[in-house]
């Protein structure tokens, strides 16, 4: 059809019709389900502020909305309705009302035809399928919620930070060495140099302690572990503050209390989400701080599991010492310190008491570390001897050295995994379903291929 409407006429959101009862009003948006009975045909209308349903007895717009696959995009004018009283307490923000198609209905964009049925609440699709059809998918509600909820996730840690009186900084994703040492790297093509894709921004937050104090930023980090995990991706997002002026107990304390600050404004801004996935509140009792030592002798007392002295939690001790949080504490968040020293970063600080073991920890989230940290080495000499004694060159960190050789307050600080609380929160099976377009071993926006691989 040709549609004529006035250049003045303002469209309208779904969310807003419930201000225009009995009113004709111009909307755009997305076909979500189309239901055709005769001589009537309803259809679900999304736009960003929800879904709105919509019905039609014109036989012109019923044969074209015959024609039309879901997703097709289209805009018309119309009356909004009440529903009648059946529908005073419905779920969606319109449900109480509807909208019949008056005159002017265009489709702007035709959708092809699916590869599956979008017109569901739920897509119960298998993950390959997820990734593969990443921007088709995405339009599902149940799964754009999931990054809704990350959005909060990353407004409150941005809030929690600035509470703290941190300045957010940006920094490069391409570095002259590897940030942590190893050769979990990849390599860039940088002209004819030598570089690599980050593997943290931990170098460059602490380069800016002596400017600003304490520092946030939000990241891409890049790990190349050979592995597919349902727990790691190549390119994850890293929420990390540094701290100037701070020593390992007060660190601790800015630690908990920025992760708790983030994850209750998170849960607040989305309790009709977390309802729908049928997520149980965050319990944020007493957090217990634990050594390494105390965790596995707690997981030896009381799962029967013999796994003191060693050098880390492997995934099932995660798993049991939560449970030991929660049960013991309220708490689904835990702290586990003093990891051994070789274990960790050249930056992290030795224990005084006992140099075998540093001043590092991890938080514990619902059985999955989402965060890691420490006290940092901040005397010059004693980080150049950390660097030789993990066989790097010191040439190579020189800008990074530059910041120590100058002052340095003690300092330390830690990172978030975004993908990772985002897939705890949630409950999802899979940290990929917690990353817009995850890169892994097998994918950069679609499934890769060896003789792809081969050829590049």
């Amino acid at each position: 059809m040709i549609l004529y409407i006035n250049m003045n006429e303002q469209r309208i959101l779904a969310v807003e019709a419930n201000n225009k009862i009995d009113e004709e009003v111009l909307i755009k948006g997305f076909l979500q389900r189309i239901r055709l009975h005769g001589k009537v045909a309803f259809f679900d209308l999304r736009d960003r502020s929800g879904i709105i349903q919509v019905v039609t007895t014109d036989e012109k717009v019923i044969a074209e909305l015959g024609s039309l696959q879901v997703q097709s995009v289209v805009e018309f004018k119309g009356r909004v309705k009440e529903r009648g009283e059946r529908y005073k307490n419905a779920n969606l923000p319109t449900g109480n009302i509807e909208i019949e198609i008056t005159s002017d209905f265009e489709v702007l964009s035709k959708a092809a035809e699916m590869p599956f049925d979008m017109g569901v609440e739920e897509l119960n699709l298998q993950l390959p399928t997820l990734l593969d059809y990443r921007t088709l998918v995405l339009r599902n509600k149940k799964i754009a919620d999931i990054f809704r909820v990350q959005a909060s996730i990353l407004k409150g840690f941005r809030q929690a930070a600035e509470s703290k009186n941190a300045i957010e900084i940006v920094v490069p994703t391409i570095s002259a060495s590897a940030t942590e040492g190893g050769a979990e790297v990849f390599p860039v093509k940088y002209y004819d140099y030598d570089a690599y894709l980050t593997q943290s921004p931990q170098l460059y937050k602490q380069m800016m302690v002596p400017i600003f104090e304490r520092v946030y930023t939000i990241a891409h980090a890049y790990r190349a572990e050979p592995s597919v995990t349902t727990r790691h991706l190549s390119e994850n997002t890293q929420m990390d503050m540094e701290i100037g002026f701070v020593q390992f107990s007060e660190l601790l304390d800015i630690l908990e209390q920025v992760i708790v600050d983030t994850l209750k404004f998170a849960e607040e801004e989305n309790k009709e989400i977390l309802s729908d996935f049928r997520i149980k509140e965050i319990a944020f009792g007493s957090i217990p701080r634990l050594k390494l030592s105390e965790a596995q002798e707690i997981i030896y007392k009381e799962f029967g599991r013999d796994v003191r002295g060693e050098k880390d939690l492997g995934s099932q001790d995660e798993v049991d010492i939560c449970e030991w949080a929660l049960k013991n504490h309220n708490s689904d968040l835990v702290t586990i310190t003093h990891f051994p020293t070789f274990k960790r970063a050249f930056y992290t600080m030795p224990d005084p008491d006992d140099q075998e073991l540093s001043l590092s920890f991890d938080i514990l989230f619902r059985g999955v570390e989402i965060s890691s940290g420490s006290q940092r080495i901040s005397d010059y000499n004693q980080l150049i001897e950390a660097i030789k004694s993990r066989g790097m060159n010191p040439d190579n960190f020189a800008l990074y050295l530059q910041a120590f050789l100058y002052g340095m307050p003690a300092e330390g600080g830690f990172s978030f995994g975004l993908e990772r609380i985002t897939m705890h929160m949630l409950n999802l099976a899979n940290v990929r379903e917690a990353s817009l377009f995850p890169r892994d071993m097998e994918r950069v926006d679609v499934r890769l291929k060896k003789n792809q691989q081969k050829e590049s």
